[in-house]
């Protein structure tokens, strides 16, 4: 730490050291006095390991033109960097107290003072400086994307609606693909609250935002489940199989019960047909398999799930399928069996089941916002031996 901040600040030191002198020589290039007595002081502070001493002589040798705002703000900055918040926001607050800073130097100001806030978790500090950037037109782009941090750390989804439809078209989330989930996030908290109603107009307007978001359809097909509409809650289900197929696992039992109390059987019966020559992941094969004990006969549900485990093996199928033929042979139990069956469910039930494409987050459940990266439906369920 202490290398990190020398390196940084002795050519800081040495610049204002410099001008200070210089600015004593009066400009006219006979400089006798190369450095002032101020950088000595500063410099014996600072190899001395006193780095507030000698940042508190640097921030007084420093004037405030162009270069020095920059260095004010690189001071800031480092220590930001460092999780040393409260500096950061002294030099920055001392910087935008000067009066004579320009515009552009003072909306960048501003801009590193409200980071400085986010950072210590002072989020309306840090959205009331953000909204002035706005307002004067100034740093734009950055701030936006920086009060969206704030109000999706608050949950303020309608704000940040209002926020997203001012960004711009590119990022790993585009704007569209962000007022969809946020809509999705006001639906369903109406829904939660017991307003159908209220629920379905934003499920439609998340809809309207991003007709290939896989959770506004998920909301959809909820809804119209919960009114008894079971054509066209599968109608919903089967647009997220087209538009995301790595979310088919969270919705295949719902799709399939869908399917069934529509009524039409051929229909059903035609698409576990198309489902017999996929690689499907464990949790479809489950489903299925549980569909055909109840259309068909155990034997016939007994054979797909086994064909369908030679062609994707898992840890997962594995274990199923040892534990439904140990109930099978529940009158003459093997203590061998049981074994394989205990070692099978700690090994499955130590995997993660969801893993984030943008940084690599593993966990046990679906996020639509990955809480590593924070990025939007980047959280897919894990394929593979080891996963679905």
């Amino acid at each position: 730490m202490m290398v990190e901040l020398l390196w940084f600040l002795l050519p800081v030191a040495a610049a204002s050291g410099w001008w200070i002198g210089r600015r004593a020589s009066g400009g006219s290039g006979q400089l006798r006095v190369a450095y002032s007595p101020e950088y000595f002081k500063g410099l014996n502070f600072l190899l001395n390991e006193q780095q507030d001493e000698a940042l508190e002589v640097f921030l007084r040798m420093a004037e405030v033109d162009s270069e020095v705002v920059e260095t004010h703000l690189a001071l800031g900055n480092l220590f930001r960097r460092r999780g040393e918040v409260d500096r950061a926001i002294r030099i920055h607050q001392n910087l935008m107290a000067r009066p004579n800073l320009g515009s552009q130097e003072r909306a960048h100001a501003i801009f590193e003072l409200a980071r400085d806030y986010l950072k210590a978790g002072l989020l309306d500090r840090s959205e009331k400086l953000f909204r002035e950037l706005l307002d004067s037109g100034l740093e734009t782009d950055d701030a936006l994307r920086h009060l969206l941090d704030i109000y999706e750390r608050e949950k303020e989804w309608t704000k940040a609606v209002t926020v997203a439809q001012k960004l711009p078209r590119k990022g790993s989330n585009t704007s569209a693909e962000l007022i969809s989930h946020y809509y999705c996030e006001l639906g369903e908290f109406a829904s939660q609250r017991g307003d159908e109603a209220e629920a379905q107009k934003l499920a439609k307007k998340a809809l309207d935002a991003d007709p290939d978001c896989s959770r506004a359809s998920m909301l959809s097909a909820q809804l119209a489940t919960a009114q008894g509409k079971h054509r066209v809650a599968a109608r919903c289900y089967r647009r997220i199989e087209q538009h995301d197929p790595e979310l088919l696992p969270e919705v295949i039992e719902q799709l399939l019960n869908s399917m069934l109390l529509e009524g039409n059987r051929a229909a059903l019966l035609s698409y576990v047909d198309e489902l017999r020559e996929r690689h499907n992941g464990f949790t479809v094969v489950l489903a299925v398999t549980d569909l055909l004990r109840k259309l068909d006969s155990d034997d016939e549900a007994r054979r797909f799930f086994r064909d369908q485990l030679l062609k994707r093996p898992s840890l997962r199928g594995l274990r199923e399928w040892v534990r439904t033929e140990y109930e099978r042979h529940a009158d003459n139990p093997r203590d061998d069996a049981q074994v394989v069956l205990d070692l099978l469910n700690r090994v499955v039930d130590s995997k993660p089941n969801y893993h984030c494409k943008q940084c690599g987050f593993r966990g046990q459940m679906l996020h639509w916002q990955c809480p590593g990266c924070r990025t939007w439906n980047s959280v897919k369920p894990i394929i593979g031996v080891e996963g679905e």
